[in-house]
């Protein structure tokens, strides 16, 4: 019970550490790479944490041959989550890209705004994609 409850809380308190020092970082140096480096390092380390741990300790706990359906099942909804964030933040950029640039040609010719409102859809549809891969693995 207590081992779920450490496991449970390490990786979060781990998190925001770094996010802590990746900000303090920023604050005296100001080197944005520097920190955006940081902190995916972090999330590196904290990811690998998450994945080695539970193996480690389903090994221990099962000396027989261990069943993969849980570990299958956590992959699975990995998979899902990267290919919905990993869209949308690919969709966020198509956005912010493509708006800005619609309202400059809309200010300029009100004529072009249905044309370039449809690139602007475009972007949002990149997410909506992901979210539908992320639909067919939680189902398939």
């Amino acid at each position: 019970m207590l081992f779920n409850a450490v496991f449970m809380i390490v990786p979060v308190v781990l998190l925001i550490l770094s996010v802590v020092i990746a900000t303090k970082s920023f604050q005296k140096k100001g080197n944005a790479k520097r920190s955006l480096l940081l902190q995916l390092a972090s999330f590196g380390a904290v990811l690998s944490l998450c994945v080695i741990f539970p193996l480690v300790a389903g090994a221990a706990s099962e000396p027989a041959a261990p069943s993969l359906e849980p570990m299958a099942k956590g992959l699975q909804y990995l998979g899902a989550a990267l290919s919905t964030g990993i869209a949308c933040i690919g969709g966020g950029i198509a956005v912010g890209h493509g708006a800005p640039a619609a309202i400059g040609a809309a200010a300029e010719d009100p004529k072009n705004f249905g044309k370039a409102i449809i690139f602007v859809a475009l972007g949002e549809g990149i997410a909506l994609y992901g979210m539908l891969i992320s639909i067919l693995i939680l189902n398939g």
